[in-house]
Order: C-alpha cells, then sequence, then structure tokens
C-alpha cells in the first residue's frame, strides 16, 4: 500500500495543495462540546511537512494549536 493509501485511510479527510501535496486530518470529540483535530501537510510524494493538532471550542473557534512536527513547539493560544 502506498504512502498516500495509507494517509486517505487513516485520516479519511483531505485537500489537494497547489504543489502537488495534500493537507489530511482527522477530528475526534471532547470534552465538553470542543473538539481536536489533527492535521498532516505533505509534499507531492506525500513526505511529512508538518503535523499538528488544532483545539476547537464548543462554538467552533480556534483557540489553540500544538505544532508537533517538524519541531514540537507546544501548546499555542491563538
Amino acid at each position: 500500500m502506498s504512502r498516500r493509501q495509507q494517509n486517505e485511510n487513516k485520516f479519511g479527510n483531505w485537500q489537494n495543495l497547489p504543489a502537488g501535496g495534500r493537507r489530511y486530518w482527522y477530528e475526534l470529540a471532547g470534552r465538553n462540546g470542543w473538539k481536536a483535530r489533527y492535521v498532516k501537510e505533505t509534499d507531492a510524494a506525500d513526505q511529512t511537512l508538518r503535523f499538528c493538532q488544532e483545539i476547537f471550542d464548543s462554538a467552533g473557534n480556534l483557540v489553540e494549536v500544538h505544532e508537533k512536527f517538524p519541531v514540537d513547539k507546544g501548546h499555542r493560544k491563538v
């Protein structure tokens, strides 16, 4: 199975990017109506360029981002 097929199966959602890469994501429901979205951005060969976690409040507003790759920058309030 190709890397692209693995990402499609794992994430289930993706958007094609202008340079041939993709932005994959999946969402998990959290407590009190909040949710987390895991986002992976890849190049045309599906090599990971960026991986992060986005946290949304119950109103759907982005409140926090945790960039994990290429460098773990920890949680950052938006």
